[in-house]
């Protein structure tokens, strides 16, 4: 039986959207943030970092979200949400698998620093940040234009990670979304699936412990 370690509010509520997806049997071990939004110091008993997402699979403990979604489709999955390595698609899987976290992920946590510190809300440094953004934003919006799913005509573990940075993370960090349709519509085929429904009641940003 996996246990992921599931922190309130974080990007772990992806895994146990994958292991929904998967029908994979899981523990979900809650962990409530601290008043302040840091992660509770259970988690460091866990992994040396304190951070989440976390699984333990026997012996094995195994941190960072992409890794973790990797793990748990090839793994357990027997591949499924995955692309063969010789399909035509299976480039644009890894590149957005990666992208969600590597690109996408990191230039919103420094519009998210940067937002928090008074003296560089209006300076020209969060200006810039606040254009690369939406850029960004844009060039999501023109892949999704052309495909109802990330690597194509298929969901996949791409859909996955890539769902964190407009989802939850719009409780924290404040963008405009106006422009970008195709990416408001790719989320409401994503809300529409019953594994997504369940994992979100489960562990999403509104989610409580005791409904675990």
């Amino acid at each position: 039986m996996i246990t992921i370690h599931h922190l309130s509010t974080s990007r772990s509520e992806r895994v146990v959207w994958l292991a929904e997806e998967l029908g994979i049997p899981y523990r979900m071990q809650w962990h409530q943030r601290e008043p302040n939004g840091a992660a509770p110091a259970a988690l460091r008993e866990v992994h040396a970092l304190g951070k989440a997402p976390v699984i333990e699979d026997g012996d094995l403990v195994l941190a960072e979200s992409g890794a973790i979604v990797e793990y748990l489709v090839q793994r357990h999955g027997g591949g499924r949400l995955a692309v063969k390595p010789e399909a035509p698609e299976y480039p644009g899987y890894l590149y957005w698998m990666h992208f969600a976290e590597g690109s996408l992920m990191t230039l919103m946590l420094i519009a998210l620093v940067l937002s928090r510190v008074p003296e560089a809300r209006e300076g020209p440094v969060q200006k810039r940040i606040s254009k690369r953004l939406q850029d960004m934003l844009a060039f999501v919006d023109g892949r999704i234009a052309g495909h109802p799913w990330f690597a194509g005509n298929q969901f996949t573990a791409a859909d996955i990670m890539m769902s964190f940075p407009f989802t939850t993370m719009k409780r924290y960090l404040d963008y405009d979304m106006t422009p970008f349709t195709h990416i408001a519509a790719w989320l409401g085929r994503i809300e529409a699936r019953p594994a997504y429904g369940k994992s979100m009641a489960l562990a999403g940003p509104d989610a409580r412990k005791d409904a675990a």
